[in-house]
């Protein structure tokens, strides 16, 4: 479904991204590991089309989608999550919802069927409806991040730390919650720093490091590689 080619991704002089190359293939879901700096939000912002990659291509479909401008690339069924949830805290929870519905926004009764998935997923986010983004706590905000990215129906899902900054019996109820999604038939690739919660919930995985992937594999074997538990897991 997506496969990235030799993609690299400059800022001036400074290489961000350098020959990655990566792809997700149907129902799976595929964990990104990394540290801070190591590159996983430029590869998703160059998958979405919010930045430009310098070389390389990202097909998805077999349609080549590299450069595509992002609002494209929502239409083409990729969406989202960013890291640090990017709400809008003044505007209602149902408004940022629907905001993510916007580029099929002429599909009113597919809108309110995806809002009916996003509530019966997130029940507390209905009965928040009416209330300021900003006045919920940090879990409740990720669901609204969660559920604004599944408004425009992606067939592939990206989600950006979205554990982070989270209490850990929050940051379980999420990883359930992003397993459900995957399940439902929703194709997810999750850049996570809780390579522990991550591993056992996906199906493979990469390891990014300075811009370059430097391991693929099953999550099972990645999880009891010893790099890979001495750099990320703690083991």
């Amino acid at each position: 479904m997506l496969k990235v080619k030799n993609l690299s991704v400059a800022f001036g002089s400074y290489r961000a991204l350098q020959d990655i190359e990566l792809e997700i293939n149907p129902g799976e879901l595929v964990v990104l590991l990394g540290a801070n700096g190591a590159g996983k939000s430029t590869l998703f912002r160059a998958i979405s089309g919010l930045i430009r990659p310098s070389a390389g291509t990202i097909e998805y479909n077999g349609k080549t989608i590299t450069g595509q401008p992002a609002h494209q690339v929502v239409r083409y069924g990729i969406s989202q999550c960013p890291e640090g949830r990017q709400l809008f805290p003044m505007m209602s929870v149902e408004k940022n919802l629907l905001l993510g519905a916007y580029a099929r926004r002429k599909d009113r009764e597919g809108v309110r069927r995806s809002l009916r998935l996003v509530y019966d997923l997130f029940p507390i986010l209905q009965e928040k409806g009416h209330l300021s983004a900003g006045s919920l706590s940090g879990g409740q905000q990720q669901m609204v991040a969660i559920g604004r990215a599944l408004m425009s129906a992606p067939q592939l899902l990206l989600l950006d730390e979205p554990s982070i900054g989270l209490a850990p019996l929050v940051v379980k109820q999420m990883f359930e919650t992003i397993q459900r999604i995957n399940e439902a038939g929703t194709m997810v690739l999750l850049a996570e720093q809780n390579a522990n919660m991550a591993l056992k919930i996906s199906h493979r995985g990469y390891v990014l490091e300075n811009g370059r992937v430097v391991m693929h594999d099953k999550s099972e074997a990645l999880a009891g590689n010893e790099e890979v538990k001495k750099a990320y897991i703690g083991g």
